[in-house]
């Protein structure tokens, strides 16, 4: 379809635009835009009719438009292929990828294609669509990803607006939807680092595994060794299966989701590590906290990877106003020259900010943080410099010191 549509955008936004931003706020001139539907290729004008960009339509969300070129194009099977063949070049050229079939294969804006995201698990591929702007397109889509990568079978999900109030009862409903070829096991074990996880491509609004955090995990590898651990919001261990298998005297893994920590004891199951050999709570952590504390319980490495929000019957965990108060919580169960381990993939956080966090956690105990590492997501996950919202993992690595 080529784009005929034109929208005018204001100077803001055009600055924007030349600045190399993908993405169009709602503002008051987008309220001024005639029809069209999610989907429609649309050329984006300054006042004066000059063309500056093609983009996706999406009326009725807050990014309206997403810049797809600066070129006019034709969004069909032979321009995604293109688009995929790079994303995979960049990948087999630069991601550490060994004994790993689980990772990203296309990052969104990092790779030209905003508001979509495709996940390799295996010999199956998982599109997630983040604007309904992508929908009229999944048949092409989906032609120009048999093209480039060959699936056994192709799973999308579209990623609900609600998502923090879904997320608690979200895994007994099927969020994927195969789009084409057979469907995976239920669930699906998936490498990562030489060691196998569970995943499910049809259940719950997640699939089990968060890809961005795999080089953490293996940095994990090199530290647990010998150590006691301690892991808060677990979720599906991860984390807690990285520090076994490298060789944790014992691992604690905290989560308030029951089910959650039984799929992490499977976890520990499919690596051959005997899950009685640890520990796994169910409650809120900053409880569960408080009652190691109280039982004089220490660790050598503590890691807290919590959601951007989460909600128990004890508490609302929000990434801006929580972390300080975990991290206060957790400083005493941490023995001196211990490593905490911190992290978020709240967007709107920077890693100013989040080092105020830190700051704040260790000031309220008392105790002295030395951070010795900073890190993100792996090279699977790229963004544009001109996107800074694409960098949105933050990995801290501190030792205590009195």
């Amino acid at each position: 379809m080529k784009p005929s549509n034109k929208r005018t955008v204001g100077p803001e936004t055009v600055r924007m635009l030349e600045l190399g931003h993908p993405w169009i706020i709602a503002d008051g001139f987008t309220k001024r835009w005639q029809g069209g539907k999610p989907g429609d290729l649309i050329e984006i004008v300054d006042e004066s009719g000059r063309f500056l960009a093609t983009a996706l339509l999406a009326p009725e969300e807050r990014i309206v438009a997403r810049v797809l070129s600066k070129e006019p194009i034709r969004l069909d099977r032979g321009w995604l292929k293109t688009r995929l063949e790079e994303a995979a070049k960049l990948r087999k050229g630069h991601a550490d990828l060994v004994d790993t079939d689980a990772y990203r294969l296309v990052n969104a804006e990092g790779d030209g294609l905003p508001g979509l995201t495709v996940d390799r698990y295996g010999n199956f591929l998982m599109v997630q669509l983040f604007s309904a702007a992508w929908k009229p397109h999944l048949v092409p889509l989906t032609q120009a990803l048999q093209d480039v990568f060959a699936p056994q079978g192709i799973y999308e999900k579209t990623r609900p607006l609600k998502t923090r109030e879904l997320e608690a009862v979200s895994d007994g409903k099927a969020y994927g939807t195969l789009l084409t070829g057979c469907h995976a096991p239920e669930p699906l074990i998936v490498r990562e680092n030489g060691l196998s996880f569970l995943v499910k491509l049809k259940m719950g609004l997640n699939t089990g595994l968060f890809l961005d955090q795999r080089r953490n995990r293996r940095d994990i590898m090199q530290r647990a060794k010998g150590k006691r651990v301690l892991n808060l919001f677990s979720y599906t261990g991860a984390f807690s299966v990285a520090a076994a298998a490298a060789g944790a005297t014992q691992v604690t893994s905290v989560d308030a989701s029951p089910g959650y920590t039984g799929w992490a004891r499977e976890n520990f199951e499919a690596n051959r590590l005997n899950p009685k050999r640890h520990e796994f709570i169910v409650g809120d952590c900053l409880s569960v906290l408080q009652d190691l504390a109280q039982k004089g319980t220490s660790y050598d490495i503590v890691i807290m990877d919590p959601p951007s929000f989460s909600t128990t019957a004890k508490n609302l965990f929000t990434t801006r106003r929580g972390t300080s108060d975990l991290v206060a919580a957790s400083l005493p169960l941490l023995k001196s020259g211990g490593l905490l381990i911190t992290s978020s993939n709240h967007q709107k956080v920077d890693i100013a900010d989040y080092l105020k966090e830190l700051r704040r956690g260790a000031l309220q105990a008392r105790s002295g943080l030395q951070v010795i590492s900073l890190s993100g997501q792996p090279e699977d996950f790229p963004y544009p410099v001109t996107f800074p919202e694409g960098r949105y993992l933050k990995y801290a690595l501190s030792v205590k010191n009195e």
